[in-house]
């Protein structure tokens, strides 16, 4: 199962960063309003969204946001981190067919609680349309339960 997992807390360093991209697509729009509930008209009806100040639908933020928990998640540090906390603030919104690029960068090790603070930052293009800060928890090698001895408890 090793093989699965991301990075430990000792193998982090400060200034390390992570990208993540995907293009939102109306589909994405649609089946995020469903597992979230957020059925706000300004993301699904064209004619309610057209009459407000982003004449037209837009993404959830939440849903781009969300992107940042992917590269966590995913790439840094990876699969056995746990969030603490995230900040977020929505600069810019996003619409079907824009391509998000969320980006993650440690700039800070808390060593006593083995945790990551991480600058978190979605763009599209050029523009900054989410931004924030992460505190992640991530395992530390010493707490690595060998797998035959896990498999015999």
């Amino acid at each position: 199962m090793n093989e699965l997992h991301g990075f430990y807390y000792e193998e982090l360093e400060e200034g390390m960063t992570k990208v993540y991209g995907k293009t939102i697509t109306d589909a994405d729009i649609v089946m995020f309003s469903g597992i979230s509930g957020d059925i706000n008209p300004v993301h699904l009806n064209h004619e309610f969204a057209a009459e407000t100040m982003f004449e037209g639908r837009i993404a959830h933020g939440m849903l781009t946001a969300s992107l940042i928990s992917t590269v966590i998640g995913t790439k840094l540090p990876g699969p056995g981190c746990i969030y603490v906390s995230q900040t977020l603030k929505f600069r810019a919104p996003v619409k079907a067919g824009d391509t998000v690029m969320a980006r993650c960068t440690i700039d800070k090790l808390i060593p006593e609680k083995r945790f990551a603070v991480l600058s978190t930052k979605c763009t599209v293009g050029e523009k900054v349309v989410v931004d924030g800060e992460a505190t992640i928890m991530v395992p530390s090698k010493e707490n690595v339960v060998p797998v035959k001895a896990a498999a015999n408890s």
